[in-house]
């Protein structure tokens, strides 16, 4: 591996690792008690090196399986929330133990979707974290299964560590699974797959090798882990997917020496704002551009003006965050100057006639530079 690359590992400072169901349970759904104490043993091990550790972890519905004696993953949404009620409890429990043997102090924090989307929740939720490690305590981090619906769901824990990392400004974000990382192919069918060690650019051939979510390859975790990379790289933070039952797995990752795959980030890390704006907030409308003000904001940098756009979908007041669609689909997100009736009104137009088509012109960007975040 080039010598940066290893860089990136051996000097990272704040450290995101995430932690699936899969490897914190044994297959009958109770906590695999001695996986879990090697996973703090080693999180605790890079603490006294003088690095920092938020840990993102699943299992919670696991462990309430576990408890009530349950084979198979329940179905509905309530009886889901019940088990994560039953599990989180235990979770926390085994954590703050274990972390506690070695004199380290945790703390929970659950999170939804909305926690990111609302910028000011957003910003409360980075203050939290930010101070309980300066603290010196180990955050530990799950989605609020309990009172959570599908509308404000992360989806996966995947993406909430990657929304997690870039919330801290990580240096460095680890996913732990049950697989050694990304492969040429489904390992589990074709004999011949060989494991990708880094990948530079996540392109569509790499998506592409992750299945969809609807594949046995996709159910089991790849194509989150793809989305979240593609969030942790645009945010410029590396990311490393290995097998979380390896022994020294993190102990491995931190040496430059790791078993898995890399996906190295983009040499320039965009500002936490713009973060926000592309991975963490709600899209409340869509505008379309034409193919001037397209290759303007793609190549050029400038704002969104009313002159480069065609169509406006949705209905949204001035400070919403929408999306920006091209010639071949989402190119930004911005947070918009104006409301989406009076976008309708303005679009095609030039800055000189917007007070006279709405009577007011509070600016002459609908999208101001600062205020957008590319995506592609």
């Amino acid at each position: 591996m080039d010598e940066k690359f290893r860089e990136l590992l051996i000097r990272a400072h704040r450290i995101v690792v995430k932690v699936g169901t899969s490897t914190l349970t044994h297959s009958t759904g109770k906590l695999n008690l001695f996986r879990l104490e090697s996973l703090v043993r080693e999180m605790v091990d890079l603490r006294h090196q003088g690095r920092e550790v938020i840990l993102v972890t699943s299992g919670a519905v696991g462990a309430g399986m576990g408890k009530m004696g349950l084979s198979e993953r329940p179905k509905t949404m309530p009886e889901k929330q019940a088990l994560a009620a039953i599990g989180q409890g235990i979770l926390m429990h085994m954590y703050e133990k274990l972390f506690g043997e070695y004199g380290e102090t945790v703390a929970q924090v659950l999170l939804t979707k909305d926690d990111i989307a609302h910028r000011e929740r957003y910003l409360n939720g980075r203050n939290t974290l930010l101070t309980l490690l300066r603290f010196g305590v180990t955050p530990i981090i799950n989605e609020n299964d309990t009172v959570v619906f599908e509308e404000i769901k992360f989806g996966d824990n995947d993406t909430l560590a990657a929304l997690v990392a870039g919330l801290v400004d990580a240096d460095l974000l680890v996913l732990l699974s049950d697989i050694e990382g990304l492969y040429t192919a489904d390992p589990r069918k074709d004999p011949s797959a060989t494991l990708i060690n880094l990948v530079e650019e996540i392109t569509p051939q790499v998506e592409g090798l992750a299945g969809d979510p609807g594949s046995k390859l996709g159910s089991g975790g790849m194509f989150t882990k793809i989305q979240a990379a593609k969030i942790a790289c645009n945010s410029g933070i590396p990311m490393v997917i290995t097998n979380g039952s390896r022994k020294n797995v993190l102990r491995e990752i931190v040496s430059g020496d790791y078993p898995g795959t890399l996906f190295v980030p983009r040499d320039h890390r965009i500002g936490a704002r713009k973060r926000w704006i592309a991975f963490g907030s709600r899209i409340n409308g869509t505008i379309w551009l034409d193919e001037g003000a397209e290759k303007a904001i793609l190549t050029r940098g400038k704002s969104l003006l009313p002159s480069g756009i065609t169509k406006v979908e949705g209905e949204f007041p001035p400070g919403s965050v929408v999306s920006l669609w091209g010639q071949n689909g989402e190119i930004a997100r911005g947070i918009v100057n104006y409301s989406s009736e009076d976008i309708e009104k303005i679009k095609g137009a030039q800055t000189k006639e917007i007070m006279s088509i709405l009577g007011h012109k509070d600016y002459d960007e609908v999208i101001h530079r600062d205020n957008l975040t590319l995506r592609t």
